[in-house]
């Protein structure tokens, strides 16, 4: 049985997709969330063997959206195929949610029938599943070297870590403590701490360990 766990803040949204996914007898639905602070709420309660096999992930969501939802998941739980399933089309959307972690791109007018053959192929064979007119777009994107690279510098930080985060998560890479951090930077242990809360808050995790691994999977250092 393929587990699959829906993340979109519209009920009626997820109510579809969940009707088309339960007329295939290989799917089952693990859970539901409304945006990505729960689903990685939901993801951390869960145990190995619990967790869904393949996430259907909305990007316009509150609190957390579906781009920085997969680019912590992603990390935390590389086993989890993470899909997007959306109404957007636009280039930067795409780029970034593949930069992020993203193995398929689909939108959401796609029928019940398709959708599910392509997580079908997903699972037996590990093809991404692409929508025609995304993987057009892709093609446009690879032949336009300028296009690609005007959107890669618009997503060029997904977390949206300022320098100085970014100059002290290198630090805690390094296995430095507060107090060496501060006396390198000139700051207080105190304020160093101030900084590490704010970068758990931005990679939605809450420990250094987590904050770590998505900095070495991510590429953020």
């Amino acid at each position: 049985m393929i587990k699959v766990a829906i993340v979109d803040d519209k009920p009626y949204n997820r109510n579809v997709i969940a009707d088309k996914l339960s007329r295939h007898p290989s799917f089952t639905i693990v859970f539901e969330a409304n945006n990505g602070a729960v689903f990685l709420k939901k993801m951390n309660d869960l145990q190995d063997g619990q967790l869904p096999h393949i996430v259907l992930m909305d990007l316009e969501m509150p609190e957390v959206d579906g781009v920085s939802a997969i680019a912590t998941a992603s990390s935390l739980y590389p086993a989890c195929k993470f899909v997007v399933l959306t109404i957007f089309d636009d280039a930067d959307k795409i780029f970034n949610a593949i930069r992020a972690g993203a193995c398929g791109y689909l939108l959401k007018e796609e029928s019940g029938e398709v959708i599910t053959q392509m997580l079908m192929n997903l699972w037996e064979s590990g093809a991404g599943p692409i929508s025609p007119s995304i993987a057009y777009k892709i093609l446009q994107m690879v032949q336009q070297p300028a296009a690609v690279k005007d959107v890669r510098e618009k997503g060029e930080n997904i977390f949206q870590l300022s320098d100085r985060e970014l100059e002290i998560l290198q630090h805690l890479c390094d296995g430095l403590e507060y107090k060496e951090i501060g006396a390198k930077l000139f700051i207080s242990a105190n304020t160093v701490k101030k900084h590490c809360i704010s970068i758990y808050q931005k990679l939605h995790v809450k420990s250094k360990a987590q904050a770590l691994r998505i900095a070495f999977t991510k590429g953020l250092i």
